[in-house]
């Protein structure tokens, strides 16, 4: 692993919102030994998302939830991409997902630090709610850069998801098939959006914040630390991964965002299309979160345990995106070429439970 440290700019101001059950998702890319992107994250609530595979043909209506809080009160359009990926609470929007031009991405926590537009002020025709917006750049654009150049006029604006009886605080990571990342922060009111040659993303602080966080682990490496020679003696490490000493291992944003930025920069590339995929998946199984790993402390109240209902991963090139779920731990794959892309309506597949693990196979 290289030097963890690099020069960014950026800057965000803050803003909060009523805090809900989950703070822990995990996004990263990583790359073949072709310079091709893969992307894989992590999804965590405390109380089922009830997500299904989904996928959206192209020319098809969709609306967003608007200013006045009413589904197809936003602005309207129709999908110029078809688009895959998982929805929640059987709306028609993805949570996270892939087009079938490569453009990737997902929406992720945000506490405290979102801002919003007033619903009051925004103008309907460019407005739409926090579960919207990653719907409409997926079935929209090809790339980031074009994501980045159509933002002028859009405004995500403050609304209350009925089903979570609250304003869900989003912030969203975008990639494409160039490798190239997008992080949108909705604070103060606007939009602030960063490139991300990093292709990492986690929760708050503000992605600004994260970067200069870097500036703690410039010394972290995956290669083992050299012996210590001390007035004669030498003393050498209990055994490997000497270098990484100091890494942070704890479920926070911030140390889940320099651990995933340590596994994408020391992991060996692999070959294109299932080993780098298997690879990913590698990598997105240490941030995965067992009911009962994160605890709210007396003061925050009851409420559900969070944990990791779902992981993904997007073979960015091949318009392949694959699953798994909490009770299903099989990576289950959706090949975008399988599908009638102009197709009249949406198909959904549920995430089934399987917990038993498939037998295995002998031969006599």
């Amino acid at each position: 692993m290289k030097s963890l440290t690099r020069v960014f700019l950026g800057t965000a101001m803050a803003a909060s919102l009523v805090p809900l059950p989950v703070q822990a998702c995990t996004s990263f890319l990583i790359h073949d030994t072709n310079g091709a992107p893969y992307y894989s994250r992590t999804m965590e609530f405390g109380f089922d998302l009830e997500s299904s595979a989904i996928v959206i043909p192209r020319q098809y209506g969709l609306s967003a939830t608007g200013p006045d809080g009413k589904m197809g009160g936003g602005m309207s359009w129709k999908s110029k991409y078809a688009a895959v990926g998982l929805s929640a609470f059987d709306m028609p929007v993805v949570t996270d997902g892939m087009n079938e031009k490569g453009l990737t991405g997902g929406i992720l926590y945000f506490p405290d630090y979102v801002g919003y537009a007033d619903p009051k002020t925004a103008n309907p025709d460019g407005a739409t709610a926090p579960w919207d917006f990653l719907t409409w750049a997926l079935t929209n654009f090809e790339t980031v850069a074009e994501v980045k150049a159509n933002l002028d006029g859009i405004s995500i604006v403050g609304v209350e998801l009925s089903q979570m009886g609250a304003v869900p605080p989003f912030h969203y990571t975008l990639h494409d098939a160039t490798g190239a990342s997008l992080v949108i922060e909705p604070v103060g009111g606007e939009l602030t959006v960063y490139d991300n040659p990093l292709g990492v993303m986690t929760n708050s602080p503000e992605f600004s914040w994260h970067l200069t966080n870097l500036k703690n682990y410039v010394k972290l490496s995956s290669e083992n630390a050299p012996p210590l020679k001390v007035d004669g003696p030498t003393i050498t490490s209990f055994g490997q991964g000497s270098g990484l000493l100091g890494i942070p291992g704890d479920p926070t944003p911030p140390s889940r965002f320099i651990r995933a930025l340590g596994y994408t920069l020391s992991i060996e590339p692999v070959a294109p299309g299932a080993e780098s995929v298997r690879l990913a998946e590698h990598v997105v199984n240490n941030f995965d979160i067992p009911v009962g790993w994160i605890r709210p402390g007396e003061a925050e109240g009851k409420s559900p345990l969070e944990y990791t209902q779902w992981s993904t991963v997007a073979d960015i090139t091949n318009t392949q995106y694959y699953v798994k779920s909490y009770d299903d731990q099989v990576l289950r794959g959706i090949d975008l070429k399988d599908f009638d892309l102009d197709a009249k309506d949406i198909v959904t597949a549920p995430l089934k439970p399987n917990m038993a693990p498939p037998a295995l196979s002998f031969t006599k």
